[in-house]
């Protein structure tokens, strides 16, 4: 037996942004929308500004790699707002899909993994668009400081995609090993 739950929101949502596309999942008591990645922003912004809304705290911005991935989905890379209403309580979880144009092995800067910031709804948004960034390689666009955030600047890829080799490229291998104890 499978039962449902109505959120709350998603009847104001469709109430005032009938424009977009937009669907709405749940599993296990999560809410989810999916929305194209030109309307992620919006969302985002009506999410935490709609009053009868009012999702104030951002709790994770996070991505997923589904190469592979056995079902049909939208895109290579999923990236996931979870996002609060700390007067209701309520929880909601915003997704988008990208898809990359070309071969996504190298570091090079494919126009289709672009995605507007959302450092100007929630500053706290910043480190975690950067780890998003220096593991899957997904640029965030308008970012106030969009580097890496835990490998080196010249580091040539992004380990967190799935084809990124489980042992690496080699790049361990160059490091220098200081003796702790000859410190």
């Amino acid at each position: 037996m499978t039962t449902t739950r109505k959120h709350p929101t998603l009847e104001r949502i469709k109430q005032c942004l009938s424009d977009m596309h937009l669907r709405f999942t749940e599993f296990r008591g999560n809410t989810t929308i999916v929305a194209e990645p030109s309307d992620v922003h919006s969302l985002l912004r009506f999410l935490r500004d709609d009053p009868d809304c009012n999702y104030d705290l951002l709790c994770d911005v996070t991505a997923i790699d589904y190469l592979g991935y056995p079902s049909k989905t939208v895109g290579r890379f999923a990236i996931i707002w979870i996002l609060t209403s700390i007067e209701s309580s309520q929880r909601i979880q915003v997704k988008t899909f990208l898809n990359p144009s070309m071969d996504t092995s190298g570091i090079a800067d494919d126009p289709a993994l672009h995605i507007n910031t959302s450092t100007d709804i929630w500053p706290g948004a910043e480190w975690r668009e950067r780890e998003i960034f220096d593991m899957f390689g997904i640029r965030f666009d308008k970012h106030p400081d969009l580097r890496r955030i835990l490998l080196w600047k010249d580091f040539p890829a992004h380990p967190l995609r799935k084809d990124y080799p489980l042992q690496g490229r080699g790049e361990r291998t160059n490091l220098l090993t200081i003796d702790r104890d000859e410190a």
